[in-house]
Parts: C-alpha cells; sequence; structure tokens
C-alpha cells in the first residue's frame, strides 16, 4: 500500500440534495473512503470528473508527489477534469462535497445538475488528518476571528464554524448571488453572520470590529480577497502573519485556464 500523504480513490455518487437554489450536496462512497483523513475545517480535495461518454475519469497510476506532472502529460481531451473543492464532512463510508452552481457551462457545475447515484469520480484526498492541504490554522493566542468568503467558501467556512469552541467571538461575512442561497450554519461560538449579495468589501470596511488580537481567514475571488486583505493590513492594522487568504478563482477566468498558465485557482 502506498505510504503517499495523498491518493487517488474510486468513488461513486451515492444520493444529492439541492441545498439552495445555487448549490447541491454531493454523497459519494466507494470501498475505500474510510481511509480518507481530514482536518476538518477548510480541507482541499480534488475531483477528477469524466468528460462527456466517459464511465469513470482517467487518472495517473502515480500516487505520491509526482501525481499532478503525471496529471499534465495525459491527453487533455480524455484526462479527468480536475477541480478543487472542499471536504463538507467526511464519515466511514461517505464523503459529502457541496458544489457552487456557476450556470452549465462550467464543468463542474454542469456535472453536478446532471449526476444520479452510481456515476463514478476520482478524489485526490489526504489519508493523514494532519496535512498540507487546509489553510485555518489560527494562533493559539487569538482573542477573535474574522471570516469572509463568497458561496465557494461556504462549504469552507460552514466546517470552520462547526470545529470552534464555545463562546468564541467570531464576525462572518457571506457573499450570495441571491439571499435565498442562506444556509443555516452550525456553531457553538458567539458567531455574528452576515449574507450580502454585493459589496463585502464595502460591509467590512464599514463594520464595528471586536478589539483584541484578531486572526483573519478570507477566501473566495482573487481580487476580492485581495482587497480585503490590504483593508484589513493596511487600514484596520492586523498583523498580516494574522490574516490568511486565498483566492478560490479568478474574474474572467476558468480553473483550466489558471492550470494552462501553471497558477492553481
Amino acid at each position: 500500500m502506498s505510504d503517499a500523504p495523498y491518493q487517488f480513490f474510486d468513488t461513486h455518487v451515492v444520493r444529492k440534495e439541492r441545498l439552495t437554489p445555487s448549490m447541491i450536496r454531493v454523497a459519494f462512497g466507494g470501498p475505500d473512503v474510510a481511509r480518507m483523513a481530514s482536518a476538518g475545517r477548510d480541507q482541499r480535495i480534488k475531483l477528477f470528473l469524466p468528460h462527456p461518454g466517459q464511465d469513470a475519469p482517467i487518472v495517473p497510476t502515480e500516487q505520491g508527489d509526482n501525481w499532478y506532472a503525471a496529471w499534465r502529460e495525459l491527453d487533455p481531451a480524455v484526462r479527468g477534469v480536475m477541480r478543487t473543492y472542499t471536504t463538507r464532512a467526511l464519515t466511514s463510508d461517505e464523503l459529502l462535497v457541496d458544489f457552487a452552481l456557476h450556470g452549465t457551462e462550467a464543468p463542474a457545475s454542469r456535472w453536478a445538475h446532471h449526476a444520479e447515484p452510481g456515476d463514478r469520480v476520482s478524489v485526490l484526498a489526504p489519508v493523514d488528518e494532519e496535512n498540507g492541504a487546509y489553510d485555518f490554522r489560527p494562533p493559539e493566542d487569538s482573542e477573535w476571528l474574522l471570516l469572509t468568503g463568497d458561496a465557494s467558501a461556504l462549504p469552507a467556512i460552514a466546517g470552520i464554524l462547526e470545529s470552534l469552541p464555545s463562546g468564541l467571538p467570531v464576525r462572518v461575512w457571506l457573499e450570495v448571488r441571491d439571499l435565498a442561497d442562506r444556509q443555516e450554519l452550525a456553531t457553538a461560538a458567539d458567531a455574528k453572520i452576515e449574507w450580502v449579495t454585493s459589496g463585502v468589501v464595502d460591509a467590512v470596511r464599514a463594520a464595528d470590529l471586536p478589539s483584541g488580537t484578531p486572526y483573519a481567514w478570507i477566501a473566495g475571488e482573487s481580487a476580492t480577497v485581495k482587497a480585503l486583505r490590504r483593508h484589513l493590513v493596511g487600514e484596520r492594522g492586523f498583523d498580516k502573519r494574522r490574516v490568511k487568504f486565498t483566492g478560490y478563482w479568478r474574474q474572467g477566468a476558468t480553473e483550466d485556464d489558471l492550470l494552462t498558465s501553471g497558477e492553481d485557482a
């Protein structure tokens, strides 16, 4: 058995559920799902989707650190369509992934729209809970948290909120396409959650933030994430080492575009 930190898993759709007008939850099962691991919170995984007409995605046999180079060497017309997602939940027999829908032209959205039980997907996932594919790592002296994201970051923020201790002050801004896309988010923390349909940077800029030592986690569209970081560090005086920011996607560019240019979304 390979001892690589990330391994490919052959999974299939067990069921799917429409959570909101713009989000679908898919449950994946398979004989080896029990070997997957997750740090919870904002755990990243890679999904490999089949092209139309394929029964299963074509992925590399390489399980070690060279899997990406091996995937790039495969014919783009037949290799599995790779997308990065968040582990929403993981049990001994099921992996839950929430898909934010971006129209039927985007490959992952199209796949989620049409997914049926039995459809096969390959997943590159960690096999150790302590791994490099999650970013939410607040220092122990953090006195309050700031979380901001759009629909692409909603599954990660939901996972982060579920992991927080009772009473911890948290300010959350979530940007969605429509307020019908709001979800009930469970947490024991003392969380104030605001949903906006536009202008999340302005909403944070206008907010009265708590005092004390903060930790900020920001994800979503790249330009928005960078603008929020500039505001927190440059205008609010946050220590830049206490602001984790990740561009999950970029306006005007697909994940395929970013992969072709050598970047990651």
